[in-house]
């Protein structure tokens, strides 16, 4: 590992022009659970590291009766240890509390899945079927953008070398709604999904019809892919084991999966149309607020 500058700025502001100043040599610290191992192997040698942890815009979690604000460096712990959260927002904890143990749980953080934009990012797929939009602030000024337009490849996101993502902000699912992340990992000892698998669902009032839906995969695709045919082929239909196979099947139709010592491309595609299907029905079940056996 290099030698490299550290800076620990407390104000946004003062963070937006430090990535200013040295854009394209800074990378900006969230968790820090990829980019100190990225760091010591040369996978990325910035000369520059500006910490997050102490940026009080980065660092909040808020949820009003509108939506929930997930500031970029709070914690995967920080999220499932809050009850009202995991209460309306399941489908994040259920990819909070897979990743890794508490101890990169205390320390990961879903800005930070959202910006390595790894392919089998876990936390990333939830994040788009709550139809989160990100909050991205420079010197230059902000904009927003949906989760779904983040990441643009391995490693890649659609982010100026100056821009901060600051929070993602999601809106609070109404009534007779519900959501479920699901993934596939060869052994407990791998903590890197073969593939996964998120689903959000609005029932009608008498939970028989799907009103809306959509659907996110990962670990199959070169980004987290947001399969929007899919969720649009259950809207309006009756919810039926036939509706939710064909959503899958398009999940399955939508992944170009490749080859790798964690699964062939054929298994990662079966692995996108079961996994759809089962993240699908435990939405549903979730919708109505039946027991599953989670």
């Amino acid at each position: 590992m290099k030698d490299f500058q550290y800076l620990a700025p407390r104000r946004l502001d003062e963070a937006a022009a430090l990535m200013s100043e040295h854009a394209g040599s800074a990378q900006l610290l969230a968790g820090g659970t990829d980019l100190l191992i990225f760091m010591r192997n040369g996978r990325k040698s910035p000369d520059v590291i500006i910490d997050a942890k102490k940026i009080p815009e980065l660092t909040r979690l808020h949820l009003d009766a509108e939506r929930l604000t997930i500031g970029a460096a709070v914690s995967c712990r920080t999220i499932w240890e809050h009850p009202e959260v995991t209460d309306r927002f399941p489908a994040l904890t259920d990819a909070a509390t897979l990743i890794g143990g508490i101890q990169i749980q205390g320390r990961a953080t879903f800005g930070g899945n959202l910006c390595n934009a790894a392919p089998s990012a876990d936390t990333v797929p939830p994040v788009i079927v709550y139809g989160a939009l990100a909050h991205i602030v420079s010197a230059r000024g902000e904009r927003d953008a949906p989760a779904e337009e983040i990441c643009t490849g391995p490693g890649h996101t659609s982010l100026a070398a100056d821009e901060i993502l600051v929070s993602l902000s999601i809106p609070v699912p109404p009534a007779n709604s519900g959501a479920a992340f699901l993934r596939f990992i060869p052994r407990n000892e791998m903590d890197i999904a073969v593939a996964n698998a998120a689903a959000y669902v609005q029932l009608d009032e008498t939970g028989t019809t799907c009103n809306s839906a959509r659907i996110a995969i990962g670990a199959v695709a070169p980004t987290p892919l947001f399969v929007e045919a899919a969720g649009a082929a259950l809207s309006g239909k009756p919810v039926s084991d036939e509706s939710i196979a064909e959503a899958a099947r398009i999940a399955r139709d939508a992944s170009t999966p490749i080859n790798d010592m964690r699964g062939t491309i054929e298994h990662r595609k079966q692995l996108a149309e079961v996994l759809t299907a089962r993240a699908l029905r435990r939405a549903i079940a979730r919708a109505r607020r039946e027991k599953t056996d989670e």
